[in-house]
């Protein structure tokens, strides 16, 4: 909010008259091709620089040089001028009951079984679509950065104001095995097979690696540490290798679509641990879409969860 009695640091016009010089690479040549004078275009220049407390073009040499200030603003200017220049497209699909742009980050261990829904239900809501793979954290970054609307990931940004939340689905975390590695009953055997089988296991980055690392230390042990990867299929891939071992979850074994006959999933010895995937988006700022959004992936994922095979005991 703006007090009274100050100004903004700058409007569009004079951002507009400072990337036409940027171009032109002088105020005379700038003046000329926004057709105003070059006084005018010299003292909007001034002004803007006097707000920013920082020279923005360096004046001894011939074009106009950027200063570091002058280069960082233009990145920004540029932007903010683009950005304008959306709204009046913003608001006339709005009032049509559809936006131009949906930018959705996914959490990877849901490529198979969202991306094509997530696709399908958001394209009836809006001209253009991104949907875009990648770790739960690099999701969160991108909407807090307002270079995502929303995401679907492991991580709730609980302790984050500003957002809206909406459980999609818990899955129970279960333990991988190589097919024919003899059954797990207890934590005291998850040690021994500790002991004499490498554990494969998602990459810290990642929350459902952070997750499991967690548990193993109430758990009271650490396996020792060997292949890691960022991906549900390079966890399984390598589980189904043979010798090995892992704690996954029915979506992330889903996701790698390996042959049932390569692995086989139990339930995790110990106390009963799961993940929760849920959807996160900007408060009230796309109306109902994001709630009716996790609706309906939340019903997708239940059902496909529903198809897949039971995790044995």
């Amino acid at each position: 909010m703006i007090e009274a009695g100050t100004d903004p640091l700058f409007d569009l016009r004079s951002l507009e008259i400072f990337l036409a010089v940027c171009e032109a690479g002088g105020m005379a040549a700038a003046a000329r091709q926004i057709r105003v004078t070059q006084p005018a275009v010299s003292l909007a220049i001034a002004e803007l620089e006097r707000k920013c407390g920082a020279a923005l073009f360096d004046r001894a040499v011939r074009p106009l040089a950027l200063t570091p200030a002058g280069g960082l603003l233009r990145q920004r200017a540029a932007a903010l001028i683009e950005d304008a220049r959306e709204i009046p497209a913003l608001l006339r699909g709005a009032a049509q009951g559809r936006v131009p742009q949906l930018r959705v980050g996914l959490v990877d261990s849901l490529g198979r079984a969202l991306s094509v829904e997530v696709a399908q239900w958001l394209g009836a809501q809006a001209d253009q679509v991104s949907v875009l793979s990648g770790l739960t954290a690099a999701h969160a970054s991108a909407l807090l950065t307002r270079r995502l609307d929303m995401l679907i990931g492991v991580d709730d940004l609980q302790e984050t104001p500003g957002l809206e939340r909406y459980e999609l689905v818990r899955e129970p975390y279960v333990l991988l095995l190589a097919k024919g590695m003899e059954p797990v009953r207890s934590v005291t055997d998850l040690k021994r097979l500790a002991e004499r089988a490498p554990f494969v296991r998602f990459s810290a980055r990642s929350q459902t690696g952070v997750e499991i690392e967690r548990h193993l230390r109430r758990l009271g042990f650490e396996p020792e540490r060997g292949m890691e990867f960022d991906t549900p299929f390079g966890v399984t891939a390598s589980v189904a290798r043979g010798g090995a071992f892992a704690i996954s979850t029915p979506l992330c074994i889903h996701e790698a679509q390996l042959a049932p006959s390569k692995v086989h999933a139990m339930r995790l010895p110990g106390p009963r641990i799961s993940r929760t995937l849920t959807l996160v988006a900007r408060h009230r700022e796309l109306g109902a879409i994001p709630r009716e959004f996790a609706k309906a992936m939340r019903q997708h994922l239940a059902e496909l969860l529903a198809r897949l095979p039971t995790v044995g005991d």
